[in-house]
C-alpha cells in the first residue's frame, strides 16, 4: 500500500473539481480526502501502487471540461504522517485558506445542456428558474470574493440553500455536488423588474421593484419584458458581469432611439439570437465559428453577414433593422449564455421577435453598470432605458462580453473579457526577473497585467478583462478596482512597474507616482515596442521563437509616443524583448487640433493633401468643397506655423485620410470609423463581379539615409497621386478603396523583406489596431508568406490596443532580469 499527497494545479476550482475527485476515488477504491486550498486542490490517497497510478493518470486526462490541469504533484507520504481514520473512507473536507493564493479560477461558464433540459421541463423543480447551475456551468469569476472558492466567498453567501439544494451540495454522485452557486426558486436569488413609468398590474412601476419570488411571478416579468420589447422599449438587463441594453433588432425605431439615448450614433451593435439555425439566417457560419457561438464562453463573434440579395427574399432570413450595423460587411452575434437570456428568447420567439440587441449597459465611455440601484439611476431614471431586469445576487467584477473574429481558420480576439479573463497567458522563462510586475496598460482599450514567478522557472501573466478607455473618473476608478481584484486575489504584490511611455496617460501619471512613494524599479514602455512584444512573448512561451530571437515588428495603429516626441503609428521595427531600432516609417504630418483632426477626418486629408503638395488636384475637390473657407483658411494657418499640430506617422491616420478623399467617411463618430468605413467599401468591391484588385497604384517613394543602418522614411505622395488620379478619372471610390489596400499590403511587404534581408531576418510579427482591418491584415499576410517570411499575429490577446499590457509585463521583466544580471 502506498500513501501519497497529491498537488494539482491550474483552473481547478468552480469546475466540479473535488466531486470529480471523490468520483474517481470510489471508482479507483482509494481512501483519503480532498480539498481546496488557496494553491489549488490537495488530496491524500492511501490505495495499492496499481490503482493510485490510475488515479493520477485519471486526474488529468479524464478532468472536468471546464478545468485546464497544469501540474499534478505526487508526493509519498512516511507512515507516521498518515492518518489511520482516512484508510477506510474518501471524503471531501472544509477548504482551508493557509496557503498562497496561487490557484487559477474558472471564468464564468455559459448554461451547459444538461441544465437547459432542465429549464425547460415542466416536471422539474428548477422549470424557468432565470438561475439554474451546476458543477459544470454558471458564475464563477463574476462572484468570487476570496480564494479558497467556497458559497461562502461568493456573493451566494447571503442565500442559504433549502433543504433540497443542500441535500444535491452534499450528495456526491448529483451533479450539484458542491456547486457553490446551486439554488432554486425557495433559496437563491430572483429577478427584479422595475419600470419607468406604466400602469400594468405588475408590481415594479417605479421605485419598489417586482420580485420573482415563485415561477408564477418570475414568468410574469419575463412576459412583461418580452411585452416592452415588442412594444419598441428599451429594457436594461442584469447578466454575469454587468447590465445589457436590449431592444427588438428587428425594430428600426426602437434601434434609433436606443442610439439617441446611448449617444452611439453608428458604432454597430451586436445581437443575440436563440440558436444557431437563427444566426445562419443572418450570416456565414464555418465550423471555427460555430464552435465558437455554441461553447461553454460564447463571446460575440464577428461574422460574414449575408448580403440582401442572399437573404431579402428567402422566407428563412431574419429582419434585422438596418440601423443595427449599417451597411457593414460583419455582424456581432452571440447566443444565450445565462438561464435568463434562455429564458427571454424563447419567449421574445413566442412573439415573433428572433434577434435582440443586446449592448453594453452603459453611457458610450462610461464603464458598465454591475449595481442594480445604480443602474436604475444611471440607465432608467436617466433616460437611456424604460425598464430594469435586474436581480439581487451582486456582481463583484465588472465584465463585457468578449469579442472574436476567426481570420484565416484562427481565432483572434478583439476584446478578452468574460470567459477569457483573467486566465493567464505564458511568459518565457528568465533567470533575475522581479517577483511580480504591474503593467498598467495603455489608455485606450485599457488592460492591466501582472505577472508571477514560478518555482520551476515557468512564468505567468494574468491579464486583465478589458476596461475600457481610461480617460476620465469613471473608468480609471473601473482601472483600479480591476488591480486591486486581481492582486487581493492571487496575493500578488508589485515589486516593479511598467507604463507606457505617453506622459498624459491616466495610468502612466499613476504608476510614476506610485514608483517614487514607494521606490519601485519603473519601466516605460514605448507603445509599438509593447505591441511586437506581446506577439513575441506568447510565440516564445509556445516554442515559436526563442528568447533571444529578433524579428521585424510591424506596428500599424493610430496613435502611440514615439521616442522623437511625434505620433509613430507605421512602424518597421526590428526588435527583441529587450529593445529595439526603428527601421522605417510613413513621413510625417501635421495633425491640426490633435484629436479634432482624428475626430474630422477632412482636416486631417486637408493637411495630409497640404504637406503633399496635392491639393490643387483635381480629385482633392470634394474635399475643399466639404470644409468652408474659414476652417481651411484656420487649418492652414495651424500648419503654418505649427499651432497644436502634432507631426504623426500613423497609419490609421492614413487611412483616415484616404476615407475622407474618397468621400467614403467624413467623420469619426467611434474610434476608427473613416477607415472602418473604407474596408467595408473595399470589401464590397471585392465582392463585385466588375472589381479585380489591381494593386497597380504607386505607393510609396522612399528616402534613403546616407547611412545603412538609419531608418527609412516612407512618402506616400505617389500613393495619394494615383488616388486623386482615380477619383479625377472617375473610377468608382469602392474600387479606388480596394486598391488602397492592395497597395499598402504589397509595398508594405517589399519594405519589409528588404529590411529582413539586411537584418537576416526571417519572421515578421503584426500588432496595432489597424489590423483588426481584416482585409490588410489577409493581404499583408499572404505577401509576406510568398516573400518566404514566417508570420505571428496574436491569439491569445487582441491585436489591437487590449494586447499592451502583456507587451509591457514582457519587456519590464526582460529589462529587470538584464540589469540583475550586469
Amino acid at each position: 500500500m502506498r500513501h501519497v499527497h497529491i498537488h494539482v494545479t491550474g483552473i481547478v476550482q468552480g469546475v466540479g473539481m473535488r466531486p470529480f475527485v471523490y468520483r474517481e476515488a470510489m471508482a479507483h477504491g482509494i481512501c483519503g480526502w480532498v480539498l481546496n486550498a488557496g494553491d489549488g486542490v490537495h488530496i491524500e490517497a492511501h490505495a495499492l501502487s496499481e490503482a493510485l497510478d490510475e488515479f493520477v493518470t485519471a486526474l488529468s486526462e479524464h478532468a472536468p471540461a471546464a478545468a485546464r490541469v497544469e501540474h499534478v504533484a505526487v508526493a509519498d507520504l512516511e507512515p507516521d504522517a498518515w492518518d489511520a481514520d482516512d484508510e477506510q473512507v474518501f471524503r471531501i473536507v472544509a477548504s482551508q485558506d493557509q496557503t498562497v493564493h496561487t490557484t487559477l479560477i474558472s471564468p464564468d461558464i455559459a448554461t451547459c445542456d444538461d441544465c437547459l433540459r432542465e429549464l425547460f421541463d415542466p416536471a422539474d423543480r428548477r422549470y424557468h428558474y432565470p438561475f439554474i447551475n451546476c458543477t459544470n456551468c454558471g458564475p464563477r469569476f463574476t462572484i468570487i470574493r476570496s480564494l479558497p472558492y467556497d458559497r461562502a466567498a461568493t456573493s451566494m453567501d447571503c442565500f442559504p440553500m433549502c433543504p433540497e439544494c443542500a441535500a444535491e451540495y452534499g450528495d456526491p454522485l448529483d451533479r450539484r455536488f458542491h456547486a457553490q452557486p446551486d439554488a432554486c426558486f425557495d433559496c437563491g436569488p430572483h429577478i427584479t423588474w422595475r419600470e419607468a413609468a406604466g400602469d400594468m398590474e405588475l408590481e415594479g412601476s417605479g421605485a419598489m421593484p417586482a420580485v420573482g419570488s415563485t415561477r408564477e411571478t418570475s414568468d410574469a416579468i419575463i412576459d412583461r419584458c418580452v411585452e416592452l420589447l415588442a412594444s419598441g422599449g428599451i429594457v436594461a438587463i442584469k447578466g454575469l458581469g454587468g447590465f445589457h441594453l436590449a431592444c427588438n433588432a428587428a425594430n428600426e425605431q426602437a434601434v434609433v432611439e436606443l442610439r439617441r439615448r446611448k449617444r452611439r450614433s453608428n458604432k454597430p451593435l451586436a445581437v443575440m439570437v436563440r440558436s444557431l439555425a437563427d444566426t445562419e439566417r443572418l450570416c456565414h457560419v464555418d465550423d471555427a465559428e460555430r464552435d465558437l457561438l455554441a461553447g461553454s464562453i460564447r463571446p460575440i463573434v464577428l461574422l460574414r453577414r449575408r448580403a440582401v440579395c442572399e437573404s431579402g427574399d428567402s422566407p428563412d432570413a431574419l429582419a434585422l433593422a438596418p440601423s443595427v450595423a449599417h451597411d457593414l460587411p460583419e455582424l456581432g452575434v452571440m447566443l444565450p449564455y445565462t438561464p435568463l437570456q434562455h429564458l427571454l428568447l424563447a419567449a421574445a420567439e413566442v412573439c415573433g421577435m428572433h434577434a435582440l440587441v443586446m449592448t453594453s449597459g452603459n453611457l458610450s465611455e462610461e464603464p458598465i453598470e454591475t449595481d442594480d440601484d445604480l443602474a436604475w439611476k444611471h440607465l432608467v431614471a436617466a433616460g437611456i432605458a424604460d425598464s430594469l431586469l435586474g436581480n439581487d445576487r451582486a456582481i463583484l467584477s465588472r465584465y463585457d462580453d468578449s469579442v472574436v473574429r476567426v481570420v484565416d481558420g484562427a481565432v483572434m480576439p478583439v476584446r478578452r473579457a468574460r470567459g477569457y479573463a483573467p486566465q493567464p497567458l505564458p511568459l518565457p522563462a528568465l533567470d533575475g526577473a522581479p517577483s511580480c510586475v504591474l503593467a498598467c496598460g495603455p489608455q485606450q482599450k485599457a488592460t492591466i497585467a501582472l505577472t508571477r514567478e514560478g518555482t520551476n522557472g515557468e512564468a505567468t501573466c494574468f491579464v486583465s478583462q478589458h476596461i475600457g478607455d481610461v480617460e476620465n473618473g469613471g473608468t480609471f476608478d473601473a482601472w483600479n478596482a480591476a488591480r486591486t481584484r486581481l492582486e487581493d486575489l492571487f496575493d500578488l504584490a508589485p515589486a516593479a512597474l511598467a507604463c507606457d511611455l505617453h506622459p498624459s496617460y491616466l495610468s502612466g501619471q499613476w504608476a510614476r507616482e506610485q514608483a517614487r512613494e514607494h521606490n519601485l524599479p519603473l519601466v516605460e514602455v514605448q507603445h509599438h515596442h509593447a505591441h511586437i512584444a506581446s506577439v513575441m512573448a506568447e510565440a516564445i512561451a509556445a516554442g515559436q521563437l526563442t528568447t533571444d530571437t529578433r524579428v521585424l515588428g510591424i506596428a500599424f495603429d493610430g496613435t502611440g509616443a514615439g521616442t522623437d516626441g511625434t505620433i509613430w503609428g507605421s512602424e518597421f521595427l526590428v526588435a527583441s524583448l529587450g529593445g529595439f531600432e526603428r527601421a522605417a516609417h510613413l513621413l510625417t504630418w501635421a495633425l491640426p487640433g490633435g484629436a479634432a483632426s482624428v475626430r474630422d477626418a477632412r482636416r486631417n486629408a486637408f493637411a495630409l493633401l497640404s504637406e503633399l503638395g496635392l491639393l490643387e488636384h483635381p480629385g482633392a475637390a470634394r474635399l475643399l468643397d466639404s470644409l468652408d473657407e474659414q476652417t481651411r483658411s484656420v487649418t492652414a494657418t495651424m500648419i503654418e506655423r505649427g499651432i497644436n499640430s502634432p507631426r504623426t506617422s500613423s497609419m490609421g491616420r492614413l487611412f483616415d485620410a484616404a476615407a475622407a478623399i474618397l468621400g467614403i467617411c467624413d467623420k469619426a463618430t467611434y474610434e476608427g470609423e473613416p477607415a472602418i468605413e473604407l474596408e467595408a467599401a473595399a470589401w464590397r468591391a471585392f465582392s463585385s463581379e466588375s472589381a479585380c484588385p489591381t494593386g497597380n497604384m504607386a505607393s510609396f517613394s522612399v528616402t534613403e539615409s546616407s547611412r545603412p543602418d538609419d531608418c527609412h522614411v516612407l512618402n506616400s505622395r505617389p500613393l495619394f497621386e494615383a488616388l486623386l488620379e482615380g477619383i479625377r478619372t472617375g473610377v468608382p471610390a469602392g474600387k479606388l478603396a480596394l486598391d488602397f489596400h492592395v497597395t499598402i499590403a504589397r509595398a508594405s511587404a517589399r519594405i519589409a523583406s528588404e529590411i529582413c534581408v539586411r537584418e537576416d531576418l526571417d519572421t515578421v510579427v503584426l500588432s496595432g489596431g489597424v489590423f483588426m482591418n481584416r482585409l490588410l491584415l489577409r493581404l499583408l499576410t499572404h505577401e509576406l508568406k510568398d516573400a518566404s517570411l514566417a508570420v505571428l499575429v496574436p491569439r491569445s490577446v487582441p491585436v489591437n490596443d487590449g494586447c499592451i499590457a502583456y507587451g509591457q509585463a514582457a519587456i519590464a521583466r526582460a529589462h529587470l532580469a538584464q540589469t540583475a544580471s550586469r
